[in-house]
């Protein structure tokens, strides 16, 4: 399993590089008309913060929440750059502390880009936190990497069982509408990280009002 040090060293041997970029996914760009400015989002694992950023560049109030000291600076940075607001937390999600009262039922959008490094029970307990985290019919938007990534080796958990299947997903969030899931491939040009051909899973479910 990848820990919060192992990010940590990561982030931190990019040196002034941004580990995957400051552009944000294309796949969260693909729903960019389905967010709205006044809309409440908060980004998980949201590393550097190009994904909080672009969200907050469309007018959405946004929280987001990395392990990474570094990472964090980081992301300050580039909403300095672009002049704007970002509410920017340092917590490891996988904390049991974690997520935070204040923090609960209160999102139009929850959003997990490449949250994928961590075992089964934890990605339980990562899932749940998502469907705290979001308010009654609010929307959670993941993207993660499916089992024919490990032939491409282009980025994300070389470990099985890390990795996302349609299955997996409709059972985790059985309870949601869900609205989009499919099995896709793309050319991914994020930063040092992720680059060439990738076999991705996108989902966007609705909680119940």
């Amino acid at each position: 399993m990848t820990t919060a040090a192992d990010w940590e060293r990561r982030y931190q041997e990019a040196g002034a590089e941004y580990l995957f970029g400051t552009t944000p996914n294309q796949y969260l760009a693909s729903k960019k008309a389905g967010f709205h400015a006044g809309q409440r989002a908060i980004c998980l694992a949201d590393g550097e913060g190009r994904n909080s950023v672009w969200l907050a560049g469309l007018g959405l109030r946004v929280t987001a929440v990395e392990a990474s000291a570094t990472a964090r600076k980081k992301a300050v940075q580039l909403a300095a750059s672009r002049q704007l607001d970002v509410d920017f937390y340092q917590h490891d999600m996988l904390d049991d502390a974690w997520p935070p009262t204040a923090l609960q039922g209160c999102h139009d959008w929850v959003v997990a880009i490449f949250m994928q490094f961590a075992r089964p029970a934890q990605r339980d307990k990562q899932f749940a936190d998502m469907m705290r985290l979001c308010r009654p019919g609010g929307r959670l938007l993941l993207l993660g990497y499916t089992p024919a990534q490990l032939a491409l080796g282009t980025g994300g958990p070389s470990e099985i069982d890390q990795l996302y299947t349609l299955d997996l997903l409709r059972a985790a969030f059985a309870g949601c509408q869900i609205e989009e899931l499919l099995e896709f491939q793309a050319e991914l040009q994020e930063g040092l990280r992720h680059q060439g051909r990738s076999a991705l899973i996108g989902m966007i479910a609705r909680l119940p009002d």
